[in-house]
């Protein structure tokens, strides 16, 4: 069954409509207001009915033609056209949360893939120690020296509500005092109603205190394997169970040779096809974690998606790995993380980029 609930479709029609108004930015009326419900009525109509055939397809066999899914022209569909009317930050403000003595290339990674695929400004939240190696990858990064000062939280907060998506997780580490002012940090996403991503040790966390994620409408956690069985248990018969005490809204895309993505709102699993290669170089989970942020933010700002999270979490996946095809290719065994980043803007041209008649 694609759903487990009866009368579910409903319910995520229902849910759709529930968020017209905040969606429309607006209190049209009368006829307006009719033309409009008319239209959401028929996207939303007819993204289910996808959503339906995709998990049918998915489940049994994955995609039979990559380029040519359905869950990838949804993809395509969320990307923003580079008009020349936009300004600065339309595209996406993107927030990463990591970082550590011993580990900058993380947070790098995954701040310079939002970029690359294509936010216009990201910003990394690290301890002091790590700011001015992550600094000096790039100097397109915004990067505060926060994560451990005495008032990190006063001073953190301030840039949370000019950021759109928030990655938590890469390269953390396990201080205890800057897990408590993480603890703290997606408390304050929760009541901001942020879109969040939790990766890495974010999710180390995550498994020491899991109401901190419980019915938080618009989280994504990003689980390797290993990750997945301290969160989920090895029981592969109880997942979507274990699932469920999370709360209606938190998604999960599991790492692996078959990525993974559980949509507690559809109640589904979708298996994304396979890719890349054998060199499991490090890095791919944090290009994987900061492209998501991009996609995440794409999809909510498209207004066209019943489960924004999931095509994302498909979009994602499918840049990581095609980025992992790609550089192998000129590489083998050689390749690192940051070969597959310089193969984001081919793959981004391949598969997802609106191309002109």
């Amino acid at each position: 069954m694609f759903f487990d609930k009866p009368n579910a479709r409903f319910y995520v029609v229902r849910q759709q409509l529930t968020n017209l108004p905040r969606s429309l930015g607006t209190e049209p009326s009368g006829v307006s207001v009719f033309l409009v419900t008319l239209a959401a009525i028929e996207q939303i109509v007819k993204n289910v009915n996808t959503v339906t055939r995709v998990a049918k397809i998915t489940t049994r066999a994955g995609m039979s033609s990559e380029n040519k899914s359905p869950l990838l022209e949804r993809a395509r569909n969320i990307v923003p056209h580079l008009d020349t009317d936009r300004h600065k930050g339309q595209a996406g403000r993107i927030g990463i949360v990591g970082g550590s003595l011993e580990y900058t290339g993380a947070p790098y990674f995954a701040a310079i893939s939002a970029l690359k695929v294509g936010a216009d400004l990201v910003h990394v939240f690290c301890p002091d120690a790590a700011a001015q190696v992550i600094k000096s990858y790039s100097p397109e990064l915004i990067v505060h020296p926060l994560l451990d000062s005495i008032n990190a939280i006063i001073q953190i907060e301030p840039w949370l509500e000019r950021l759109h998506v928030l990655v938590i997780g890469p390269g953390l580490g396990r201080n205890r005092q800057i897990m408590q002012t993480v603890a703290e940090l997606i408390k304050i996403c929760r009541q901001l109603q942020k879109p969040l991503i939790i990766d890495a040790d974010g999710l180390f966390l995550i498994t020491q205190d899991i109401s901190l994620v419980k019915d938080y409408y618009g989280v994504i956690l990003t689980p390797n394997a290993i990750e997945f069985c301290r969160l989920f248990g090895k029981d592969r018969d109880q997942i979507m169970l274990s699932l469920g005490r999370l709360g209606a809204g938190v998604t999960v895309i599991e790492k692996g040779l078959n990525d993974r993505i559980y949509d507690s709102l559809t109640l589904e699993k979708y298996e994304c096809p396979q890719g890349g290669s054998g060199r499991r170089c490090g890095g791919q989970g944090d290009l994987l974690a900061g492209s998501l942020a991009t996609f995440y933010y794409w999809a909510l700002e498209s207004k066209q998606e019943i489960s924004p999270a999931m095509v994302a979490c498909f979009a994602a996946s499918t840049l990581t790995k095609t980025c992992n095809k790609y550089a192998f290719k000129l590489k083998g065994r050689s390749m690192t993380c940051s070969d597959m980043i310089d193969q984001i803007h081919p793959v981004f041209d391949d598969l997802f980029e609106h191309k002109k008649d």
